[in-house]
């Protein structure tokens, strides 16, 4: 049985555009998988507290004492154990929104998600053979320096040892000439094209 999951930071809920391209995927692929367990992660709802002075010190202490099944590390160990992951996202402010972060920030957890070999090299710990990273931007930005989001989610792709790290988007959806429900509808047709080989 195959564990997906999927990692919900679609700060506007609903009303979200990620979110209703990321549901598409999601229902396609469940129906061509339907064994799959699809596990949703959403952070605007799960508040993981940043890694605040206090925060660091607690998991400082936990890990130096080799409690790595404590609480606290549990998002870590759900996202080095999934066969695949889905992170849905909208571009905000050349990134993506403050609560992504911390929770990539969490999940970042030496001997869980990512550790080091003999040689002192960073090798990737996370079981996923695939990672789809889903957004949408009211501009055109994809591939330009101010993507700075796929930049940072290819980097931990690698740090985290998955192998396949994929990018589904619907850009110029703010862009007053484009008739944005077509730019979605042709995103949700990728949507579901991806879903096939994905």
């Amino acid at each position: 049985m195959e564990n997906l999951l999927f990692v919900n930071a679609c700060v506007r809920g609903e009303k979200s555009r990620t979110l209703k391209l990321a549901r598409r995927f999601l229902d396609r692929y469940q129906a061509l998988h339907p064994d799959t367990v699809v596990t949703e992660e959403n952070v605007c709802t799960h508040r993981l507290p940043p890694q605040y002075p206090e925060v660091l010190a607690e998991r400082d202490a936990l890990w130096n004492a080799g409690k790595l099944d404590q609480p606290m590390f549990d998002p870590a160990w759900q996202f080095a154990r999934a066969d695949k992951i889905v992170i849905a996202a909208p571009f905000w402010d050349l990134s993506f929104p403050a609560a992504l972060k911390i929770y990539l920030e969490r999940i970042s957890v030496t001997d869980i998600t990512f550790g080091y070999d003999a040689d002192g090299n960073s090798i990737g710990l996370c079981k996923a053979s695939r990672l789809l990273y889903i957004t949408t931007r009211g501009g055109y930005y994809a591939g330009t320096p101010l993507d700075v989001a796929a930049v940072h989610i290819k980097g931990l792709g690698v740090m985290y040892g998955i192998p396949d790290v994929r990018f589904l988007d619907a850009e110029g959806m703010d862009d007053v000439r484009n008739d944005k429900e077509a730019l979605l509808a042709a995103a949700m047709e990728r949507a579901d094209a991806l879903a096939e080989e994905f």
